[in-house]
Formats: C-alpha cells, sequence, structure tokens
C-alpha cells in the first residue's frame, strides 16, 4: 500500500455521503418501466452507479439518445428520485464529524460525483455540507464517468494535489476501480455493496459509515503513517 504522505480527501456523493441509492434505484425501475423496459433493480446498482446519465441512458435503451431527449428523460428521473428520497435527507453517521476533523488536521476537501447539479444542491445545500469541500466537481466536468479515473484526477487537479497524496470515500465498485485506476488510495463505503466485493475491487480499506475508522486508517490520516 502507498505510504506517501496523504493531503486531500475525496468523497463520492451519492451511497457515500448520504445513503440514497436505493431511492434512485427505485426512479429507475420506474423510469425503466414508463419506457416499456424490464430493468433488474440489480443493474442500476451494480453497472450504473457512478456512471454519467449521458452514458446510462444510451446503455438502457440501447440507441443513441439525442440531446434533447436525454435532458428530458434525465430530469424526469432525477426529479422523480428527489421526491423520494426528500424526506429521508440525512447524512452517513458520522459524516460530520469526519469532515470536521478532516478539514481541523489541514486536509484539503473536494467532492466528485456524477450526479447532476440540482441533485448536488439538494444534497449538499439541503444538509449545509457544500461548505467543507473547498472543491465540487461534476460529471459535466468530466467526459468519461467511473469506473474511468477522469472525475477523481479532476477533483486533484481542482485541489492542486497530487493524485498520490489523495484518499477517495465511495460506495460503488465503479468508483473503487475509479479510485485505484487515478493512483489514489480508496475506502469501500457498504450502504449498497458488500465489504468483499468492494475489496475485490481495490479498497483498501471498508467501512460501514464514517463513526469509526478502521485503526490502521484512523492512524494514516490523524496519526501519522503506519
Amino acid at each position: 500500500m502507498s505510504l506517501h504522505p496523504l493531503s486531500a480527501a475525496i468523497f463520492d456523493m451519492d451511497g457515500t455521503l448520504v445513503d440514497n441509492m436505493l431511492f434512485h434505484a427505485r426512479a429507475w425501475v420506474s423510469m425503466s418501466q414508463s419506457l416499456g423496459l424490464d430493468v433488474p433493480v440489480e443493474r442500476f446498482e451494480r453497472e450504473f452507479a457512478g456512471k454519467r446519465n449521458e452514458e446510462i441512458f444510451p446503455a438502457l435503451l440501447g440507441r443513441p439518445v439525442p440531446p434533447e431527449e436525454l435532458t428530458r428523460l434525465a430530469e424526469r428521473k432525477e426529479s422523480h428520485y428527489r421526491e423520494l428520497y426528500a424526506p429521508h435527507l440525512s447524512p452517513l453517521r458520522g459524516a460530520r464529524e469526519l469532515l470536521a476533523r478532516l478539514r481541523g488536521a489541514g486536509f484539503q476537501l473536494a467532492v466528485a460525483t456524477a450526479a447532476p447539479s440540482a441533485n448536488r444542491a439538494f444534497v449538499l445545500d439541503g444538509l449545509e455540507l457544500r461548505s467543507h469541500f473547498a472543491q465540487v466537481v461534476g460529471a459535466e466536468d468530466v467526459t468519461r464517468g467511473k469506473p474511468a479515473p477522469d472525475i477523481f484526477l479532476a477533483a486533484a487537479r481542482a485541489l492542486s494535489v497530487e493524485p498520490s497524496t489523495c484518499v477517495v470515500f465511495e460506495d460503488a465498485v465503479n468508483g473503487i476501480r475509479a479510485a485505484r485506476a487515478a493512483g489514489m488510495l480508496a475506502v469501500g463505503v457498504t450502504t449498497m455493496t458488500p465489504a468483499e466485493v468492494l475489496i475485490d475491487a481495490g479498497a483498501h480499506w471498508v467501512i460501514g459509515d464514517f463513526t469509526t475508522l478502521p485503526v490502521d486508517f484512523e492512524r494514516r490520516l490523524f496519526g501519522g503513517a503506519v
């Protein structure tokens, strides 16, 4: 495991800062049914998590999707998701405390998420989390979604740090693979995916939430390298 000194922490948003992937999956299933498609929820959880809507809809429909249609379909799906999740909106346990600790220890913080702007505002502003982050990088800032490393590399550039000094918190297999491809340490969050699957994808550590960190990871962040 790399023992570069760590200077930045990059957080995925959906399924990581908030435990909301079930509501995304429900919105996707509803959307696919309205389009006459029978798509199992597992496909959204495994294949599409971390990807951009510009990548998901063509794969879902099996054809190119013109920009106007893509915008209309994406807004329909995302607005439905926000309606479903709004009554449950809350940060993952321990998130606020960990963000404050990281900032206090001098870490640069960023969000790197495929979520569109309205969803980022819904979560980051709705929960008053945005002020913790020096940068928020979204799908519009890259051409490829996860598992490509682009969004995490863009976050490192935005923070003016080297990728090797970054640790990524991420709930999806695609996101873990993206973090590893970016040359970053990866922490899997098991809101959606079992620990062993995230480890198989390359996670260095796994956590259920942010209340308790593995001892060696805690030391790596706050007490020197192990």
